[in-house]
C-alpha cells in the first residue's frame, strides 16, 4: 500500500507497523505530528496504543521507560530542547537497557523556524552511547523504525532516531506494509539489578555498555542505511548524512562524480570512513546540524588530509542547508534564482485578534508604567510574542519554566516590581517547581499564568493542568488571599489593573491567573458544537 506522508507521519506509520504499545510525547515543533498521526489512525485506536499527551518531555520518557520495562514497544517524541528536558532518564537509559523497544524521536529545528537554538541531538547519542538513527527519506523513515525496534530489543538499549524540519514537514509517497506486527505481550523479563541504578549495578552496566560499542559500529559499517558508492572522480569524497544525503543527489541527478558515503545510521562506521579517506584527495562534509560528523571524522583520517565542510567554510556554519549551499561547496552552478519582489510587506508574527494574551499584557502595560524600571520575565509560548510591538512587555525568554525561577533571582538580587507571564501549559511542564521555590521563600515576585485552556503555539493540544490551576497552586502553599483569577476582556480592565497594582504592591508572592479560551480553539469548538447539533 502507498500513502503520501510526511516525514512525522511515516515515523508514526512505522511505529505502528511495527508492533507500538504506546507513545509518549509534550508537543514541540516540528514533532508534534507524529503523536497526533497516532491520536487518530483508526489502527492504533483498535489496538489501544496508549497516544495521550504528557506533562513535559522527563515524564514522557520516563513513562516508555515504564512500557519497556513491562516489555512492550514504547515510543518518545519531542523537539531537541526537549531532550535538554528528559537528559536525565535518557542518559540513564542506557544504563538500565531495555526489555521492550524504545525509540526516542527527536526532531531539530536548524535556522531556528520555531526554536531558541540549533542544538544537534546527535551528540546526546554519542555521549548517551545509544546508536542513533539519521533518515534520509520519509521511506527511510518508515522502514527504520521496525529495524530499530529490533535493534532495541536485540542490543537491550534505546534507540535515539533524530530527524530535521525538512524531514519532518515535507511529504513523500511512502510504501507501507500490508499488516501491522502484532504488540509485544507483557512479560517479567526485566533483570531488577539493570534497572536499579545503584553505583555497584550502574558501573556493571557501563562496562556492558561501553564494551557494546565496537558491535554496534560494527552493525552501522555493514548497515543498508550506510552506504559507499564509487564515482569517477576520486579527486573529492563526500560524506552525507540524512536529509543532505538528498541535497547532494538533487545536485547529481544521474549520479555523483565523485565517491560518496552516505551516513544514516551510528555510531560513525569508522571502517567506511578510512575507505572513502584512503580513495580520494580530500573530503567533503554535508550535514544538518553542527559539525558532528567533521569533527569525529578529523580524528579518524590520516594526519593532513583535507576535510571541508561546515568549520571550514565551504558550507554556511549555521542555518538549514539546501540543494544551492551544496553545490557552491562543489563548485557547480546554483539555480536561477527570482529577484526580490520589493511590492510584498513582511508580516512579524502577531496575537491573534481577540486573544486573552492582548488584554493581559494591554492591563500589564498600564500599570507597570507607574513604577521604576519594572522587569517582566517571560516564557516558551504565544505569549512571546508580547516582546514584540504593539506591546514590547516582556524582557526575557530562555527555556520552558524559566519565567517564575528568573523573576524570583531578580527579585533576590532587589529588583522589583519582578514580574513572571508563563502559559498555562508552561506552567505544568516546568513552572510548578519554580513557583513552590518562590512560595518557600515568600519571594516578592508577581507571577501571572495566562490561562488559555490549551497548548495553544502548537497547534491547540490538551494542556495536563486545565481546571486545576488554583488546586495546584493551593496544593504548592499559596494563600487564597493573594491567588486571584480574572477573565481578559477590555471591559474588565479595571478590575484587572487594580488587582494587578494590589497584588505588585504586595511584597511578597502573588499569582494572578487569567483565563479565557484560545480564539482558535475556540472556533474549532464552536463548530464541533455545531456539527453536532445538526447531526441531532
Amino acid at each position: 500500500m502507498k500513502k503520501l506522508l510526511l516525514g512525522d507521519e511515516a515515523i508514526a506509520q512505522g511505529a505502528i507497523d511495527a508492533g507500538l504499545s504506546g507513545v509518549y510525547a509534550y508537543p514541540g515543533t516540528p514533532s508534534t505530528e507524529i503523536t497526533e498521526y497516532i491520536q487518530e489512525s483508526p489502527l492504533a485506536k483498535e489496538r489501544g496504543i496508549h497516544s495521550r499527551w504528557s506533562t513535559n518531555e522527563k515524564t514522557a520518557m520516563e513513562a516508555a521507560l515504564g512500557m519497556s520495562y513491562m516489555g512492550k514497544r514504547a515510543l518518545v517524541c519531542m523537539k531537541h530542547v526537549g531532550l535538554n528536558v528528559c537528559a536525565d532518564p535518557f542518559v540513564n537509559s542506557a544504563m538500565t537497557g531495555t526489555n521492550g523497544g524504545i525509540i526516542v524521536l527527536v526532531a531539530d529545528d536548524p535556522s531556528m523556524h520555531s526554536s531558541q537554538d540549533e542544538q544537534d541531538s546527535r551528540f546526546y547519542g554519542k555521549f548517551a552511547m545509544i546508536p542513533t538513527f539519521e533518515p534520509s527519506s520519509q521511506q527511510e523513515a518508515y522502514n527504520m523504525m521496525a529495524e530499530a525496534y529490533e535493534l532495541s530489543e536485540r542490543m537491550k538499549l534505546p534507540v535515539l532516531m533524530r530527524v530535521t524540519t525538512r524531514m519532518a514537514h515535507s511529504r513523500a509517497v511512502v510504501e507501507i506494509a500490508d499488516n501491522a506486527r502484532p504488540q509485544n505481550e507483557m512479560n517479567y523479563n526485566s533483570v531488577a539489578a539493570n534497572w536499579v541504578l545503584l553505583p555497584a549495578n550502574a558501573r556493571r552496566r557501563n562496562d556492558e555498555v561501553t564494551a557494546q560499542q565496537g558491535e554496534l559500529e560494527q552493525m552501522a559499517a555493514e548497515s543498508k542505511y550506510n552506504q559507499y558508492v564509487d564515482g569517477p572522480n576520486h579527486k573529492l569524497g563526500i560524506v552525507a548524512s540524512g536529509i543532505a544525503y538528498n541535497y547532494l543527489m538533487e545536485c547529481f541527478p544521474n549520479g555523483c562524480d565523485y565517491p560518496v558515503l552516505k551516513i544514516s545510521q551510528y555510531p560513525l562506521p569508522k571502517k567506511l570512513v578510512r575507505q572513502l579517506a584512503d580513495a580520494t584527495n580530500e573530503l567533503l562534509i554535508i550535514e544538518e546540524g553542527q559539525p558532528f560528523i567533521e569533527d569525529m571524522v578529523r580524528g579518524v583520517i590520516p594526519f593532513g588530509k583535507n576535510v571541508k565542510g561546515r568549520l571550514t567554510g565551504e558550507l554556511p556554519r549555521t542555518g538549514e542547508l539546501n540543494p544551492d549551499f551544496v553545490k557552491r561547496a562543489l563548485g557547480l552552478p546554483e539555480a536561477t534564482n527570482y529577484e526580490k519582489c520589493n511590492d510584498v510587506v513582511a508580516r512579524p508574527p502577531m496575537l491573534c485578534q481577540g486573544c486573552g494574551h492582548r488584554d493581559v499584557y494591554t492591563a500589564l502595560n498600564e500599570v507597570l508604567r507607574e513604577y521604576d524600571n519594572p522587569r517582566v520575565f517571560g516564557d516558551i509560548g504565544c505569549y512571546t510574542l508580547g516582546f514584540l510591538p504593539p506591546y514590547k512587555a516582556i524582557h526575557s525568554c530562555v527555556d520552558m519554566g524559566a519565567s517564575i525561577t528568573m523573576a524570583k533571582g531578580a527579585a533576590d538580587a532587589g529588583q522589583w516590581p519582578s514580574v513572571a507571564i508563563i502559559g498555562d501549559s508552561t506552567f505544568t511542564h516546568s513552572g510548578m517547581t519554580g513557583l513552590l521555590d518562590a512560595i518557600n521563600e515568600n519571594a516578592d515576585i508577581t507571577v501571572i499564568i495566562s490561562d488559555n485552556l490549551t497548548t495553544a503555539m502548537t497547534g491547540g493540544q490538551d494542556s495536563a493542568g486545565t481546571n486545576k490551576f488554583e488546586a495546584i497552586c493551593r496544593g504548592l502553599g499559596m494563600s487564597d488571599e493573594h491567588l486571584k483569577v480574572v477573565v481578559p476582556l477590555p471591559k474588565n480592565m479595571p478590575e484587572i489593573t487594580q488587582i494587578l497594582r494590589d497584588e505588585i504592591n504586595y511584597h511578597g508572592t502573588s499569582v494572578i491567573i487569567p483565563r479565557r479560551e484560545c480564539m482558535q480553539t475556540l472556533q474549532r469548538h464552536l463548530k464541533q458544537k455545531k456539527a453536532k447539533e445538526n447531526k441531532a
